[in-house]
């Protein structure tokens, strides 16, 4: 018989070493499952548990490995902590040469852990957990009461729906830690942003608007919180007023139109909270335009802020003087604050004296009328508060309103790829200017719109292509009240104009008149399509241009020098082109012609009162449609806050009524009109689109004004 003792010792060993390694790999396995199913908050506190550092020994060999060691290996925990199997494992199965040190164990460790995180995250599709913000002890409180504000009371400070959730994303990625306040104290941001809303008047607006609370007087954490959110709100709103205004121009007439540009809550909230310079971030959304810089430095001035001393009436008993009467002298009383009370009023005579007399009297009551306070002369409690507030008079509130509605205006005015180009047209100025590389390139003079119904309405649009030799189609309005009763009286007023009449399908009436010498809108007419259905162009009518007020058209704007203006806009979209104003008045003639822009330009209609010169000098203009006296009674009422919720209900109408021609009247044929030829409503208005550069074809119709 064999004796197979020592074969069998053998085969033992095998099996041993293989049942170890066995256990290894189901250890490890288990491990990896279970850490695939862990969190990723759970990952990322076992990745914050420091390492031990490996033992360098040597890898086992099978002489280490014992008979009694299996059953031990099978009993051994199935989830033993992970930084232990990261260390154990490398040792099981690399070499001496290739073990890595102590601190490159725990720098794999730690990079191993965070890419579990991202990848736990990935899978459950999630965003990867925000950092968190160890709050202060001091500041839980605060942080707790502030969670519950906005799940509960935030509706009260933030009444708009998008900002309150704009808000309390903010916080709740922020653990509701406290952002202006810190151990009860305003932190350096909230004084920042402090100082700017405090400074709000030399922008234009109201400090009253965005109230400041006070955190040294805030000695709860409900208060705190609650101070919080204002001036969170407070920012809001001062970067919502200084962005798009304190009143929606619909507001103001319904003939105003201007692209929307809101803010975005949630980014001024990331603009200013990590800015270097918060006070300059929440400052940036005020209008970028040299027309605002230009009003805001007249206003300081206006105020007498120029020189930077603001000279503040302290508070104190009423002051009165009571004038001589019969027997009893006057009475002049005496007080520290009169010599200030002479300086804010530019009252030189005594300018040292204690005694408010008759001169100080009259200067206070002068001030209270520009202030409309009750003309008493007594400086009160009120008079003193108007004293320390910002300097307001006619003028003033004329430069307020002209920066209100610089607000409207679109924060690029010109397109990049031509220079920044664009026209703005000032309707009380009665100018229009070509503006390239913020300097202007033309101007010249308009006769805008007549007040009232035919106002020139305001306006951001975008100049497509010019037209020369254009047919005039007379607007309905025209049409039924000026037209048709003049038919009334001479049947042949229409055919002496040279004016075409024709019925539409719908029995409305069309009335024309061809290109010419002698059309209503001259020899070119330049069109930006817009609601109003106005546009500019020539006119055959030029003395009006040398009037000092030229407001007399039905609402389009007439140009005193077409073809300059023309060749202008050409030579900007179309350089090599190289047209001339001669080139331009080559095309006169009876064919309409059509030159197209490869890019459009801008125009914006405005309507500046009052505006800085380019000599520097800040001037004027007549309120010719009473813009002004309506901006000045909303800023003044409090109905004029907050009104971009406000539409405009009240637009021009085009309907065509159907109307009687007198017996006797002809007309030019007995089909219907062109018009009615099946081409949309602005086909009609501004032309079919028309091809690259100049192109001929017989006349349209199109509504004008």
């Amino acid at each position: 018989m064999r004796d197979t003792s020592h074969g069998r010792r053998g085969f033992d060993r095998v099996l041993i070493a293989v049942a170890a390694s066995f256990v290894a790999l189901s250890a490890t396995s288990a491990l990896g499952q279970s850490a695939a199913t862990r969190t990723a908050e759970d990952l990322a506190i076992d990745a914050a548990v420091p390492v031990p550092e490996p033992v360098d020994l040597p890898p086992p060999s099978i002489a280490d490995l014992k008979t009694e060691t299996a059953p031990a290996a099978a009993t051994a925990p199935a989830t033993p902590p992970a930084a232990e199997t990261t260390a154990a494992a490398p040792a099981a199965v690399k070499d001496d040469s290739k073990q890595p040190s102590a601190e490159a164990a725990k720098d794999t460790s730690k990079e191993t852990s965070k890419e579990a995180v991202k990848e736990s995250a990935k899978e459950s599709g999630e965003k990867p957990a925000h950092v968190a913000i160890t709050i202060p002890a001091t500041d839980q409180p605060v942080a707790e009461q502030l969670r519950d504000l906005l799940a509960g009371k935030a509706a009260k400070l933030l009444d708009r729906k998008a900002e309150r959730a704009a808000v309390e994303k903010f916080y709740a990625a922020r653990d509701y830690a406290p952002l202006w306040s810190s151990a009860g104290a305003a932190t350096p941001l909230a004084k920042s942003v402090t100082a700017r809303l405090r400074d709000a008047a030399a922008e234009g607006l109201s400090p009253t608007d965005y109230p400041v609370p006070d955190f040294a007087a805030a000695t709860t954490p409900a208060a705190l919180a609650e101070a919080e959110l204002k001036l969170t709100a407070s920012m809001l709103d001062y970067a919502r007023h200084a962005q798009s205004g304190r009143m929606h121009f619909s507001q103001v007439s319904a003939d105003i139109l201007y692209p929307e540009h809101p803010i975005d809550p949630a980014q001024v909230l990331a603009n200013v909270t990590t800015a270097s310079d918060p006070s300059a971030a929440l400052a940036s959304y005020n209008p970028p335009l040299k027309l605002y810089r230009d009003l805001k430095a007249k206003l300081a001035e206006l105020r007498g802020e120029s020189s930077g001393t603001t000279i503040t009436i302290g508070d104190g008993p009423a002051l009165k003087y009571v004038p001589e009467r019969k027997k009893k002298p006057a009475v002049e009383m005496d007080d520290p604050r009169v010599p200030q009370l002479r300086a804010r009023l530019s009252i030189s005579e005594n300018a040292d004296s204690l005694r408010y007399d008759a001169k100080v009297a009259a200067a206070v009551r002068k001030f209270q009328e520009s202030v409309d306070l009750p003309e008493t002369g007594v400086l009160d409690e009120r008079t003193v508060k108007a004293l320390n507030s910002p300097k307001r008079d006619r003028h003033i509130d004329i430069v307020l309103v002209n920066m209100e509605r610089l607000r409207w205006l679109p924060r690029q005015l010109g397109v990049p790829s031509l220079g920044n180009a664009y026209v703005i047209l000032n309707i009380p100025d009665f100018t229009l200017k070509v503006m390239q590389n913020d300097a202007q390139v033309w101007t010249t003079r308009v006769v805008t719109g007549k007040p009232g119904k035919h106002a020139t309405p305001m306006l951001t649009e975008t100049m497509k292509y010019i037209t020369v030799n254009p047919t005039w189609n007379v607007p309905p309005s025209i049409i039924y009240n000026e037209y048709l009763p003049a038919l009334q009286q001479d049947p042949t007023v229409l055919q002496r104009m040279g004016l075409r009449l024709e019925r539409n399908r719908d029995g409305s009436i069309h009335i024309s008149q061809p290109p010419g010498e002698g059309n209503a809108l001259g020899r070119i007419r330049f069109n930006f399509p817009n609601k109003f259905l106005v546009y500019q162009h020539d006119t055959p009518d030029k003395h009006l241009f040398g009037r000092e007020e030229r407001a007399f058209s039905h609402g389009c704007m007439r140009v005193q020098n077409p073809d300059q203006y023309a060749a202008t806009l050409l030579n900007i979209t179309m350089p090599n082109e190289r047209y001339t104003p001669e080139r331009i008045r080559g095309m006169y003639g009876r064919s309409e012609i059509d030159l197209k822009f490869p890019t459009p330009i801008p125009v914006n209609i405005t309507y500046q009162t009052a505006f800085v010169d380019d000599a520097g000098k800040l001037q004027f203009r007549k309120d010719i449609y009473g813009r002004d006296a309506v901006m000045i009674s909303l800023m003044r009422d409090s109905r004029g806050k907050d009104l971009e919720s406000i539409v405009a209900h009240a637009q021009p109408s085009y309907s065509r009524p159907r109307a009687d021609i007198p017996q006797g009247v002809a007309f030019n044929d007995n089909g219907p009109a062109q018009g009615a030829s099946g081409f949309s409503f602005f086909e009609r208005l501004f032309g079919l689109p028309p091809h690259p550069g100049p192109t001929q074809r017989p006349p349209r119709n199109v509504f004008a004004r």
